[in-house]
Parts: structure tokens; C-alpha cells; sequence
């Protein structure tokens, strides 16, 4: 069973931008200011362009497979199920981590307005969100829209109004503590962008997820940091280092000192809009990881379960839900940066990933959007994102170690036994060695991602190419020799003498050659009889010699049919024409390892397809 297609443009960009809106902005910035100064705007900034860098790696695998596990899934494919086992675990523990340390993060705001047990509320708003959730992706996704709409035009309000009532000598010296407490308080705020990888969670419930996806980040990245930027220069500006530095509520002091108590109390709104949203995404986002964690069969069956009713993973869902509420009662503080490290691990295996799926060839990866600057973008992620775990404290980094080792023995006890994942760091190992380690189970994975993301619909053309005879010749033959081994292959397909087949070939030939291009030919021929329609594909990377002009055609697509599938004849050739424009065509032609990928190279391609 499939999960439903639910979430567009807006919704994308909902879940990301509440993810990301909440400590990171309404608690972190009095923190940050103690360690750099007014500087922290540029921490802020700096820890912005890392998550880009990061941020269009992940776009990059999240267009190639769209599928629910986001990283878990694209690192398992990349670098084997141990790996993505490990991932796919942190990521949940981490991301469930910060949907409870949201709830609880109400506690300070909430107090501002009423005195109330702040563990009963998060409580009851967790079970609303499991409920919701559970319920669909787009019901979900409209609560997100809403809590997203308002949160944002709150602060909005705040930066117009809070613009006079900045005070520049509050930002005299900006760097106290010098460059490097800038830097490292990067690493410290990073956490505040951790949320922008949540939505590849959901992308297989995505809309046109290979469009939907990258540009619902990338705005979202953009509005965030913005809004990061231009809230903490007003905050900065309007309370100085005295009151900036020991605050819990610093957006909230900041609106009370231009904008009296009420304007104190609506910032703690925006605020409790920012924690619920950061909430309801975190449990959309983090019960997708041990649903597909299931599905590759290293977790019981159980987690993979889809709701009939619903189509959404109701177990996974609400099994989140139990442990973000036990969750509550935990002391968070050092969790919650041990999660902020898993994040930065993740953007790290992230980059490291599309240099492993690049390099490895694989043609049925095909990503929509591609990461610009390769693999320069992906060297300087890698780096600095280990700079930043280097700079974490070494509990957190313990507690990380020892969740890795966690999901190391799941695996090994469980998952190992369980599951034979082929992935794309066997392939790149096999052309190191020149040694064959893998089989075609990836590449035919990847292919149906594929004909899922692009809606593919088979029509009679593709139904002949599955099975079509594919000739894959290594070297180099006259015009006679490939007519005869061609007519030998196809002539049991349409009941005809191979002699007969020749003699039709080579008469079609002198009569007007069917060369289209140095590279390639299409023999076409009609043959007597009724209800017959063969299609024979041939590699020759040598070359076939059909003429002194044409010494070297490397790509053959050969058409025989009889006269009353004259209409299908026109439509395969109208199909080859389509195929053959494409500007990767040639190129993945003839790096094709199989005739099984030979044949992927066609059932992939762009092209209209006609449905009877």
C-alpha cells in the first residue's frame, strides 16, 4: 500500500520553516549573545550558508528518491543498510528529541500569560498532534499552514515596529570575544536550521516532488534566515548585552520594551505558535523514519503498517508520539545538544552521499535538481561540518557514540539477517578493483522510484522494449554481419526465415539508408503476415560499418512489423525520435553496464506516452 500524495508548494514550505522556528529563535539568542556578542548575527548567518551547502545535497538526493526516510533512506542506498540503519535511528531519536523540547519550551512563554502545569499541556497538544497526524499528511499539513501563516506575520510585525526603537551603540563592540567565538557560536546555533531536513521525510507524500521539494527548501531557507537575521539585529538593538545575555524570553523582552506588556504577550504567542508548529512537524516528519526503517525489514513489520483508512503509518505515528510524551520527563538539555550533533552528522553524510551515488554511476540515478559546484560544494560540507562536531561538547559527542553503537547492534542482530540492501558504495568499490560485487537490484529499485516521481504510465512502446532482444557487440562489424545476427535473433519473434529477414534488411538499406546520425540508425521494415511487431536493440561501442560515410554507428533500434501495425510502426519511431533528443541519451548509452540498464535507458526517458 502507498502513502497518499498530499503535500504541495506551501505545505513544504510550512513544514520546514516550522521546524526550524522555534528555540532557535525565541530562546537561543540570549545564550548565543553571552558567547559572541552582537556578532551572533552573523553566527546566525554563517551557520545559514553551512545549512545551504548542506541543504542542496539533501535537495539533490531528495529529487532522486522521493521517499519516506528522507536521509535515512538516500544514505541507506549510498552507503548500505548499516550506515542508513544507524541514521535512519538518530535521526528519529533526534528529531523527536526536538519536537518534546518544544513542548517543554512552551513552559517559559506560557508563564508569561497563565500559570499553568506546562507538562499536562504539551501532554494533551502531543496526542492532538499524534491524533491529526494520523488522521493524513494533509490535514496535517493545513495545521502547519495556519501555525506557519501566523508565526510569521507576528514576527513581521515585530521587525516593522521594533526598527526605530534600535539603540546603535548596543551593538559597540560587535565581536568582544573575537572572531572565533563567532565562528564556534555557529556551530551552537546550528541546531536553529536542523529542522530544514524534516520535510525530505515526507517527500514520497510530496506533490511533484522533484520540483515541489527543492524550491519548498530553498524558500524556506531563505524567509527563515531572514527573519533569523532581522529579528535578532532588533533584539540585539533595542535590549543591549545587560538584559540580552541572561534571557530565557528574548524576543519577548525585546517586544515589551517598544511595544509595552501586550506586545510582550503576543510575541509569547508567536512563540507558542513556533513551539506547537516545530511540534506537529516534528511527529509528521521524525514517524516516517522508523516506517521506513521497517520497510527494508530492519524493524519489525509492524512499523511499516499503513492505515487502510488513512493511508498514513498510524503505528510508526503514534509510537513517536509515546516516546516524545516519555520524552517530557527527561532532563533535555544535553540530549537536545547530543540531536543537535546527529543533525549536523546527517547534512555530513548527506554531502558525502551524493559524491558516493555521482561517482558510482549509476544511471538510474536521476535527480531533478542537481547540486551546483560538485563536488567542491559537497568537500566544503563535509569539512565544516566536522569542524562543528569537533566543537560540541563531549557528552553530547559520548551520548551520540553511544547512540550510533545502539543502532550498530540493531542492526547486526537484527536488520543484518533480515535484509540484503544493495547500495551505490559496492558500485564505486567495483570500479576501483574492476571486480563484480553487486547484481541489478539497486538499479531496478531506483527505476521504479523513478517511474513513480515522474508518474509513468507504460504504454505499448515501453511493453515491447521489456521485451525487446537487446545485442550488446564489443567489437567492431560490417553491415552484413550485424543483418545476419540480427535476422537470426528476431526471426523466431515473427515466425520468418532469417534469410528472408536478411534479404528484407539489406534491400531497405540500399533503397535509402536509415542512418540518422554518425551514431545512430533505425532499419524499419514491413514484413506479410498479421499481428506481428518485433523492436531488436544494438550497442555496438566499436562501431557497425553501413557506409563509408557512416563507417561507426554505435546505436541501433531495429523496427519489424507487418502492414496492419502501421500505426504502431509510426508511433515507435515517433517514441525513438522523442528518446534520442535527449542530450543524456548518448552519454547513458553508452555507459551502460547491463542490457538490463540498456533497456532502463529507455523505459526512463522523457517522453510522451500514448495510453490505449
Amino acid at each position: 500500500m502507498k502513502l497518499k500524495k498530499d503535500l504541495n508548494l506551501i505545505g513544504v514550505f510550512s513544514v520546514a520553516s516550522g521546524a526550524m522556528i522555534s528555540s532557535g529563535l525565541f530562546i537561543l539568542p540570549g545564550i548565543a549573545h553571552k558567547y559572541a556578542g552582537p556578532g551572533v548575527i552573523i553566527s546566525y548567518l554563517l551557520a545559514g550558508v553551512l545549512a545551504l551547502i548542506g541543504m542542496l545535497s539533501i535537495a539533490e538526493l531528495a529529487t532522486a528518491m522521493p521517499k519516506a526516510g528522507g536521509d535515512y533512506f538516500f544514505i541507506t542506498r549510498s552507503m548500505g543498510p548499516g550506515v542508513g540503519t544507524i541514521a535512519g535511528l538518530l535521526s528519529w531519536f533526534s528529531l523527536s528529541l526536538k519536537s518534546a523540547f518544544a513542548l517543554v519550551g512552551m513552559a517559559a512563554f506560557t508563564h508569561l500569560i497563565v500559570h499553568i502545569n506546562i507538562n499536562i499541556i504539551a501532554i494533551i497538544l502531543c496526542i492532538i498532534f499524534i491524533f491529526i497526524n494520523i488522521l493524513g499528511i494533509k490535514e496535517a499539513g493545513k495545521v502547519q499552514i495556519f501555525l506557519v501563516t501566523g508565526l510569521l506575520a507576528l514576527l513581521l510585525f515585530y521587525i516593522v515596529r521594533g526598527i526605530p526603537s534600535v539603540q546603535v551603540k548596543s551593538f559597540e563592540p560587535f565581536a568582544p570575544y573575537g572572531i572565533k567565538a563567532i565562528i564556534s557560536t555557529a556551530g551552537f546555533v546550528f541546531v536553529s536550521y536542523g529542522g530544514l531536513v524534516k520535510v525530505v521525510s515526507v517527500a514520497e507524500e510530496v506533490k511533484n516532488p522533484g520540483k515541489t521539494i527543492p524550491l519548498g527548501m530553498m524558500l524556506s531557507l531563505f524567509v527563515v534566515s531572514s527573519f533569523y537575521a532581522l529579528v535578532i539585529f532588533i533584539t540585539v538593538g533595542v535590549l543591549g548585552a545587560g538584559k540580552l545575555d541572561n534571557s530565557l524570553t528574548p524576543i519577548s523582552d525585546g517586544a515589551g520594551v517598544f511595544l509595552g506588556f501586550w506586545g510582550k504577550i503576543v510575541l509569547a504567542v508567536a512563540a507558542i505558535l513556533a513551539f506547537i508548529s516545530t511540534a506537529n512537524a516534528g511527529i509528521m516528519a521524525a514517524s516516517r523514519y522508523p516506517f521506513a526503517i521497517s520497510r527494508d525489514k530492519l524493524l519489525p513489520g509492524i512499523f511499516g503498517k499503513i492505515s487502510p483508512r488513512f493511508k498514513t503509518p498510524s503505528f510508526s505515528i503514534l509510537m513517536t508520539g509515546i516516546f516524545i510524551i516519555l520524552s517530557l520527563f527527561l532532563r533535555l538539555d544535553i540530549l537536545i545538544e547530543a540531536a543537535s550533533t546527529v543533525i549536523i552528522l546527517t547534512y555530513m553524510l548527506s554531502s558525502l552521499s551524493v559524491i558516493i551515488m555521482r561517482e558510482s554511476k549509476i544511471l538510474n540515478y536521476k535527480p531533478i535538481f542537481h547540486s551546483p559546484l560538485y563536488p567542491y560544494l559537497q568537500i566544503i560540507g563535509i569539512i565544516g561540518f566536522a569542524f562543528l562536531i569537533l566543537e560540541m561538547g563531549k557528552l553530547s559527542l559520548l551520548i551520540t557514540f553511544l547512540l550510533i553503537l545502539a543502532g550498530g547492534l540493531l542492526y547486526w542482530f537484527y536488520g543484518r539477517v533480515r535484509t540484503k540492501q544493495e547500495y551505490a558504495l559496492l558500485h564505486f568499490i567495483e570500479k576501483i578493483i574492476d571486480k563484480k560485487l553487486t547484481t541489478y537490484s539497486l538499479e531496478r529499485e531506483l527505476k521504479e522510484i523513478i517511474k513513480e516521481r515522474d508518474t509513468i504510465v507504460e504504454d505499448r512502446f515501453d511493453k515491447m522494449i521489456k521485451k525487446s532482444i537487446i545485442l550488446d557487440i564489443n567489437k567492431h562489424i560490417l553491415l552484413e554481419d550485424f543483418f545476419t545476427i540480427a535476422s537470426e535473433k528476431i526471426s523466431p519473434e515473427i515466425s520468418i526465415e532469417p534469410s528472408t529477414l536478411f534479404n528484407l534488411l539489406m534491400q531497405r538499406e540500399k533503397e535509402s539508408s536509415t542512418v540518422l546520425n554518425p551514431n545512430l540508425a533505425v532499419p524499419h521494415i514491413i514484413i506479410d503476415g498479421e499481428k506481428k511487431f518485433s523492436v531488436l536493440l544494438t550497442r555496438c561501442k566499436k562501431g557497425i560499418f553501413f557506409s563509408k560515410s557512416h563507417p561507426k554507428i554505435t546505436t541501433i533500434f531495429l523496427l519489424v512489423g507487418t502492414r496492419d501495425e502501421r500505426n504502431f510502426h509510426l508511433r515507435a519511431l515517433s517514441a525513438i525520435a522523442q528518446i534520442v533528443q535527449d542530450e543524456s541519451f548518448e552519454k547513458d548509452w553508452m555507459q551502460a553496464e547491463s542490457e538490463n540498464a540498456l533497456r532502463d535507458v529507455i523505459l526512463l526517458s522523457e517522453r510522451k506516452r500514448i495510453k490505449h
